[in-house]
This record gives structure tokens, C-alpha cells and sequence, in this order.
């Protein structure tokens, strides 16, 4: 039987307040996890990404389970959540956020996002899926007009596709199931985390980690020693997958 091990770590950079929101639950044989980063570019930014993480929490009391349907219906309910609070106010009616929500049970995990905030899964200390940003730097990655590794610097990096509390534009992009095995490990973050950290960053904190919270804490300390004045919050949630009776680690 497979065992989730979760840390996570939300901490304010250089911005002048941290406007990302995370959250956790945990039933029987299933786990959930989502990660949300206010756009700061919109007045209530951080409301709005605290709302969307309440609603996938609240959304998830009463309809527990891993399917892409229910991925669906939990990021629904997060729109629906900020679309209402935008309608109570004029100041906050342009408030947006991105979201990211993992749901997993012993066997499979799907994920769905809209934005920049990411998933990754690894498996034997190597990234084997992570989620496309709804971006127009990551649309020019896939019409093969920017190099994958130039994502990070482009210009438009941050100029979003998609994100919650868009009315007539809530299309979020949902993965298949994905086959879980003990020793993979899960990740979901802010692009104030990811962007300053590669693929092989990533990898290699992970492979001499014994705990997603010394994980997580090696990244943090990559991010800190090149962090500037203007760097943006920095939020993540690492996933270990243990195995109950052993846990130990591929």
C-alpha cells in the first residue's frame, strides 16, 4: 500500500506580499493537493487564489475519488468561487489566479491547471511528465519557434493563456490517469519557483533527499542564493510516494 509523505514551503520574495495560496486533504486511500498564485498584475490577486484553494477543499468533502471528471468539477468549483466574489466588488471584478489540484489514490493521479502553475512527476530521480503553462511563451515552445530552454527568459513568459476567473474562458487542461509506483515523486509550484530552478536542478535535490521536506529545502536554498529584489513568491508542494510497510524509496 502506497503512503503520500507531503511537505510544503510558501514564501514571500521580493514582491511586497505573498499572493499564492496552497492546500492539502487527505481521505481514505486518497490524497489531494493544489497550489494557486494570484496574479499580481490584478487587484485581489492573492483573494483570488485564496478562494480558488478553499473551493477545491470545500468541493472535495463531497465528492472524494481520483478521475479527471473530478479534477473538472473541484477547478469548476474554484471558478465559480472568484467569479462570485468579483461580482460583489467593482475593485475586484479583474481578480485572477492560477491553479494547479493533484488528485491521487495508490495507483494513479491525475492532475489540471490553468496558468503557470505547474505538476511534475518523477520517477528513479528523473521528470517524466509535467504540465504545459498556458502561456505565449510555452504556445511559441509548441510551434516549435522557441526552444524549450529559452521559456524561462522569454520575454512573454508570463503573459497567460488561461487562468481562474476568466467568465467565458474557463478551459482547464486536465493529464490522463497516470500509473503511480512506490519512490515517484510529485511536485506542484509557482512559476516564482520553477523559474528559477531547471529540470536537472530538480532532479538532482531530489535524488539525495530523504524527506520532501529536505527536498523542498535544498531547492529553497538554490532559489535563495540567486534570488534578486523583484523575485517573485515561491510556493511548492512535494509529494514522496512510500511504501507503507517499508517506506522505502526507488
Amino acid at each position: 500500500m502506497v503512503r503520500f509523505v507531503t511537505a510544503s514551503v510558501s514564501e514571500k520574495q521580493g514582491r511586497p506580499e505573498n499572493q499564492d495560496a496552497l492546500g492539502q486533504v487527505a481521505g481514505d486511500g486518497w490524497g489531494a493537493w493544489v497550489v494557486a498564485d494570484g496574479l499580481g498584475g490584478h487587484h485581489g490577486g492573492g483573494e483570488a487564489a485564496r478562494l480558488a484553494v478553499d473551493a477545491v477543499l470545500n468541493s472535495l468533502k463531497s465528492r472524494p475519488g481520483c478521475s479527471p471528471e473530478a479534477v473538472h468539477a473541484h477547478l469548476e468549483a474554484a471558478q465559480k468561487a472568484v467569479l462570485a466574489r468579483q461580482r460583489l466588488s467593482l475593485e475586484l471584478r479583474d481578480m485572477r489566479t492560477t491553479v494547479v489540484l493533484v488528485l491521487a489514490d495508490h495507483t494513479t493521479a491525475v492532475a489540471g491547471h490553468l496558468g503557470d502553475s505547474r505538476f511534475y512527476h518523477f520517477r528513479r530521480g528523473q521528470v517524466i511528465f509535467r504540465t504545459k503553462d498556458h502561456s505565449v511563451a510555452q504556445a511559441l515552445v509548441n510551434a516549435g519557434e522557441l526552444s524549450p530552454a529559452k521559456l524561462r527568459d522569454h520575454e512573454d513568459r508570463h503573459r497567460l493563456l488561461r487562468a481562474l476567473g476568466a467568465e467565458e474562458d474557463f478551459r482547464p487542461a486536465i493529464s490522463e490517469p497516470r500509473e503511480l509506483m512506490v519512490g515517484d515523486a510529485l511536485l506542484l509550484c509557482t512559476d516564482g519557483f520553477w523559474g528559477q530552478l531547471m529540470d536537472p536542478e530538480l532532479e538532482t535535490a531530489l535524488r539525495g533527499a530523504a524527506t520532501p521536506q529536505e527536498w523542498l529545502s535544498r531547492l529553497m536554498l538554490k532559489i535563495k542564493s540567486q534570488t534578486t529584489s523583484e523575485a517573485d513568491n515561491c510556493t511548492a508542494i512535494g509529494i514522496f510516494l512510500e511504501d507503507d510497510q517499508e517506506s522505502s524509496r526507488v
